[in-house]
């Protein structure tokens, strides 16, 4: 039984971690190319998550839903880049997070406007509905596979996209060097404008596949955000490598932290006081993880270059 509930919450964990990737990958992909810090990343996953749940209430289809946030956080990040966020690439950081700051309180302000206080649920499409037994007799939600399966398959796209295509040639240039890219003929302007909606579009995914697990509600980015910032530090600013390997440590980490501290607590000081301390306790873990890990490499496990 004890194994089984090991299985189980090691896949929750990674599911969660596959989870943050989707939002720590678009995050370091902006700030390595353009050394942007954006704190409205969050924002992004909340526009994906509505825009999934309010086209798939109109159409009854959860798939041109989760198109529909793909579409929407891509096309909203591509305006707030030329509008905004283009403005900012000379600023000091301060500048750039008092700005990004200012679009989550407006872009948060604007869907309470749209869509009211009330939480909006999203059903899990009839086809991945159900369990599937896995072995050591665990029965797990098809729907929470179909996350890991669909962020892992994302991640392997991206990495392709980065090492194999022009385009990612191009990124990974920016990354080295923006003023001899752009001697060379490259647009930079539109290069920043497409990274930043694939980033934007990576968040907006996520919120989508999380809006079916959860009520999809005003704020629900920022929490998320946090944890990904977490996952960049640990796995290295920049690197898509890194902030894979970080999100599954992160992911895995506080699943079952929250899950096993208390039971280790409770034999010593009793269940009450166990569950209270244990989920404290599961809280803070990652961030000690994120102190270990730059105790011992102060850039992360992984540079930009790696």
């Amino acid at each position: 039984m004890q194994t089984a509930l090991v299985l189980e919450q090691l896949l929750n964990g990674l599911q969660f971690g596959v989870m943050l990737f989707l939002m720590a990958a678009g995050l370091t992909l902006i700030f390595g190319v353009m050394g942007l810090i954006n704190l409205a990343h969050g924002s992004f996953y909340m526009i994906g998550a509505f825009a999934c749940a309010v086209v798939a209430a109109a159409t009854g289809s959860f798939w041109l839903g989760l198109f529909a946030s793909l579409v929407a956080a891509a096309g909203v990040g591509a305006i707030v880049e030329v509008a905004v966020i283009r403005r900012l690439y000379g600023r000091d950081h301060l500048d750039q997070v008092l700005a990004t700051f200012a679009l989550i309180l407006i872009f948060s302000e604007a869907v309470r406007w749209l869509f009211g206080d009330f939480p909006l649920y999203l059903n899990v499409p009839s086809q991945l509905g159900g369990a599937v037994a896995l072995p050591g007799g665990v029965h797990y939600p098809i729907y929470r596979l179909m996350i890991i399966v669909a962020g892992l398959a994302v991640g392997l796209g991206l990495y392709l996209l980065i090492a194999r295509t022009r385009l990612g040639m191009r990124i990974r240039a920016g990354e080295s060097d923006r003023e001899m890219i752009g001697a060379l003929g490259v647009d930079i302007s539109t290069l920043y404008t497409v990274v930043f909606a694939l980033g934007a579009a990576l968040a907006g995914f996520s919120g989508a596949l999380v809006g079916a697990l959860q009520s999809v509600q005003v704020g629900m980015g920022e929490p998320v955000l946090v944890l990904a910032f977490v996952v960049i530090v640990i796995g290295g600013i920049g690197s898509i490598k890194g902030a894979f390997v970080g999100a599954l440590l992160v992911g895995v980490t506080d699943t079952l932290g929250r899950i096993f501290l208390p039971q280790m607590l409770a034999a010593a000081i009793g269940p009450a006081q166990a569950a209270g301390i244990g989920a404290a306790l599961a809280s803070m873990s990652i961030y000690v993880l994120m102190a270990i890990v730059l105790a011992f490499r102060p850039k992360g496990l992984f540079s930009a270059q790696d």
